[in-house]
């Protein structure tokens, strides 16, 4: 069979894997800048442990094809740590080492996935007598030094199922009981067994460019540098996220709510409802709590920040609601109306314009008019038009009482060049808003709050704009580069971070999205990363309880319903 590996001719043999004759095509490198790490063959990621032709595919009168090779006509392209899904398939690979190294050290500790801090992946241990990050490099250096060769096993989820129970991995059995697939791919070595829901690198040898740092109760995965990947990237604590991502853990053990499994089980008692009234309960006390932060400080401006889709419009409509109860005046501003007009920003050297980038803001004539409305002046406020890309001049004009607070809402709000120099400390108040979504799949597997995120922009983007999934999907990479880039690097310096997120969500979004992820075709170029959001989704109980869910809620800034937007 010939195939047409990175565009390049290969013969396959009978009984080759794709690792085979990347090796003989002198593609190993061992710098993790350019090695091969995994597949893409026909839109389906693939490890390099594949075999596009097996000997019981090669007859005496014919030659049969697997499915992938067959879809794809044999071409295969290798991905690289450059690419997200090969570095998906290093981070796998990565939670493989770390658990199973926990597992030959501690016999029956409890490690849990919980968030990314920053340039690292936060693991909690318990129950490990004497836990020691220094014996945990030590065994994860040992386990890489066996190259240990990654080959999953192909189960029916019913023994999947009976194995966890038997091991007491409870968490896993009652998540793989919502599983509607009738096999599971379990990865194995000894007597240890995990999954992790994709592909992984061929073996752990694969595994080169890493730190782990202690913390008070785990420790930190430190990832390779996205610049430099034959390195590990910086790592800095981030306390401030970390407490608020905590507090997110307290409110789940509030609620009962710390998996998939325990919200699937309140959609279907009922209880989910329940869950809502008190999540949006502690939603509305911690703005109130913001609001009596910003009124005792005596702060008359509030610089809201946040990723894509966090939120930010309706938390700052919630926060003024706050602040009225107060006897304040707030005055919504947001940083879109200062765009730079659309033909005066510089393309990048890829000719194309970095709409997420500080310069495409006129700090400048923000700062002017910030100084200007402190000071209690009267100033003229632009108004962006985004269908002509231009700023345009209405004649709205504002000025500020002693009662007024004026709250700026933006991607760019914490950046320094935001405020202009010489502001009273305690004349500006700033607010970070990001959904911090504590919900695991199951102790080894957790839900990114990217992943949130995006289906809350998939959602809002076709229901508002009538934008595909693939259209969404098209943006996603470069808004998650410009957020790496411009927002988060700023959020530490936040006086509150805000967490946007709901417990409940995920099942009320399945209901909006699942029929727009369905839809899309095996052709489509992000069929792979639809696929990838629908794994997860798959273990959701979707809930349809849209009337208990308040016009105010953050939820309705993307299903609709949003009272603030009326």
């Amino acid at each position: 069979m010939k195939l047409n590996i990175d565009g390049r001719e290969v013969q396959a043999k009978a009984g080759e894997s794709l690792l085979d004759m990347i090796t003989k095509m002198g593609l190993r490198t061992g710098n993790l800048s350019d090695e091969p790490l995994a597949a893409k063959i026909a839109g389906d990621v693939f490890t390099l442990n594949y075999i596009p032709l097996r000997e019981k595919d090669v007859l005496p009168d014919r030659e049969s094809k697997r499915r992938a090779m067959a879809a794809s006509g044999g071409k295969i392209r290798l991905l690289r740590y450059a690419d997200a899904q090969g570095r998906a398939a290093y981070t796998r690979t990565a939670q493989f080492v770390l658990f199973l190294a926990i597992h030959e050290l501690w016999r029956g500790a409890r490690a849990t996935m919980r968030c990314t801090l920053g340039t690292g992946l936060y693991i909690k241990v318990t129950g490990a007598d004497h836990f020691s990050v220094e014996r945990l490099r030590e065994r994860v250096d040992d386990i890489i030094s066996r190259d240990i060769v990654l080959n999953f096993r192909r189960i029916p989820t019913g023994e999947a199922i009976a194995l966890y129970t038997e091991r007491g991995q409870t968490d896993k059995a009652r998540l793989l009981s919502y599983r509607t697939h009738p096999t599971l791919d379990v990865y194995e070595y000894g007597d240890f067994a995990d999954y992790f829901y994709g592909e992984m690198m061929p073996s752990t040898g694969y595994l080169q460019s890493f730190a782990i740092e202690p913390t008070a109760d785990g420790f930190v995965f430190v990832y390779p540098d996205a610049s430099d990947p034959t390195r590990p990237a910086a790592y800095r604590e981030m306390e401030h996220y970390y407490s608020v991502y905590s507090e997110g853990i307290a409110w789940g053990n509030l609620m009962g709510c710390r998996t998939v499994a325990d919200l699937n089980e309140m959609v279907d008692s009922g209880q989910v409802r329940e869950l809502i009234r008190v999540n949006e309960a502690l939603h509305e006390k911690k703005f109130s709590q913001v609001a009596d932060m910003i009124c005792a400080r005596g702060a008359r401006a509030v610089m809201l920040a946040g990723p894509s889709s966090s939120g930010k419009t309706t938390s700052a409509n919630r926060l003024a609601t706050q602040l009225r109860v107060h006897g304040k005046k707030p005055i919504l501003m947001s940083l879109d109306d200062y765009y730079i007009d659309r033909d005066k920003i510089a393309p990048g050297q890829d000719g194309k314009v970095d709409l997420e980038h500080i310069n495409t803001i006129d700090t400048a004539l923000f700062g002017q008019h910030l100084r200007a409305l402190l000071a209690g002046e009267q100033v003229e406020i632009p108004c962006f038009n985004f269908k002509h890309g231009k700023r345009e001049w209405h004649g709205h004009f504002l000025q500020l009482d002693e009662d007024s607070v004026v709250i700026v809402e933006g991607l760019h709000a914490l950046n320094p060049v935001m405020l202009p120099e010489g502001l009273a400390p305690e004349a500006v108040f700033k607010l970070f808003v990001c959904p911090l979504l504590p919900l695991n799949l199951d102790l080894h597997n957790r839900i990114p709050s990217s992943y949130l995120r995006l289906l809350r922009r998939i959602v809002r983007d076709y229901e508002s704009r009538g934008a595909s999934v693939s259209k969404t999907l098209s943006m996603w990479e470069s808004v998650r580069a410009g957020e790496a880039k411009w927002i988060f690097p700023f959020q530490e310096q936040a006086d509150v971070i805000f967490n946007s997120s709901t417990l409940y969500e995920l099942a009320v979004l399945k209901k909006h999205i699942f029929p727009l992820l369905v839809a899309v075709e095996p052709d489509d170029e992000y069929y792979e990363e639809v696929r990838a959001i629908v794994k997860v989704l798959n273990f959701v109980h979707s809930a349809d309880v849209d009337d208990e869910i308040p016009p105010t809620s953050l939820v309705r800034e993307f299903i609709g319903g949003n009272s603030f937007y009326r």
